[in-house]
């Protein structure tokens, strides 16, 4: 994998997200992600998959550079491989547990919302979804499983402004579950790992999709009609117009 580094522990796996110094997602590392929890949910000898970042970024959401130069048929395999990821790490049977290391804002908290807990590293991050200012629809694959932790009036609340919370506000209003050091952010998701797997497999896995079935069942629905959405919004001119303002934006830093 060139965007991501696997480590096997005693009965669990800790995937680091490993592109660049921000870890944007482009293709590539959407499709090593799905590669690598399909793998891990077939592989009985891993009971669960933390999700690490790096030093102040868990992951600054998408490589809007390099999307933005996507062609037509591109950007819609994209899209359709990000809103499979989605689907797939929400649906992943096994605890999935989240090392925000730092930054994690748009597509990174998607990955973060994912997972069924959520250590986050003190300091001054932000986490949050701010894909409306930015032009990027909000559908239910997402707001979904925004809402199962912050709660739907909440969510709809922080969605529709494109709220991106500092670390505190992001415990007090319940997306993330812990707050740590940073150098202790994996060694408490491991912890919470091992709590994890402490329980009777069939019972928390089956209770996991349980809880979780009408929020799968958002996320599969009308997949066709999300997609052309996204990418109606996504070829729109002002939507352009505002990501090629934040593409000068990156490149001056």
């Amino acid at each position: 994998m060139d965007t991501l580094q696997t480590t096997l522990k005693d009965g669990y796996a800790i995937v680091t997200l490993d592109r660049g110094r921000a870890n944007a997602m482009n293709a590539q590392m959407v499709t090593e992600l799905r590669q690598t929890i399909k793998a891990y949910s077939e592989d009985t000898k891993v009971g669960g998959v933390i999700l690490n970042g790096k030093e102040n970024f868990f992951s600054a959401g998408l490589d809007v550079i390099e999307l933005y130069n996507y062609d037509n048929e591109e950007i819609k395999a994209f899209w359709e491989s990000f809103f499979g990821m989605i689907y797939e790490m929400a649906a992943f049977r096994k605890p999935l547990v989240a090392a925000i290391t730092g930054h994690s804002p748009a597509g990174g908290c998607v990955l973060a919302v994912c997972c069924d807990y959520r250590v986050m590293a003190e300091g001054k991050y932000q986490i949050g979804l701010n894909e409306v200012p930015v032009g990027i629809l909000i559908n239910e694959s997402i707001s979904s499983l925004y809402a199962m932790w912050l709660g739907e009036r909440r969510a709809y609340q922080f969605l529709m402004e494109g709220k991106l919370m500092n670390v505190q506000e992001a415990a007090e209003y319940g997306l993330v579950d812990e707050v740590v050091a940073p150098d202790k952010v994996l060694e408490a998701a491991e912890a919470k790992m091992q709590q994890y797997l402490q329980f009777g497999k069939d019972v928390w896995q089956t209770s996991k999709l349980l809880l979780r079935y009408e929020v799968l069942d958002r996320i599969k629905r009308q997949e066709e009609a999300k997609l052309e959405a996204t990418l109606n919004q996504w070829w729109n001119p002002a939507t352009r117009q505002v990501l090629e303002q934040m593409i000068a934006r990156l490149t001056k830093k």
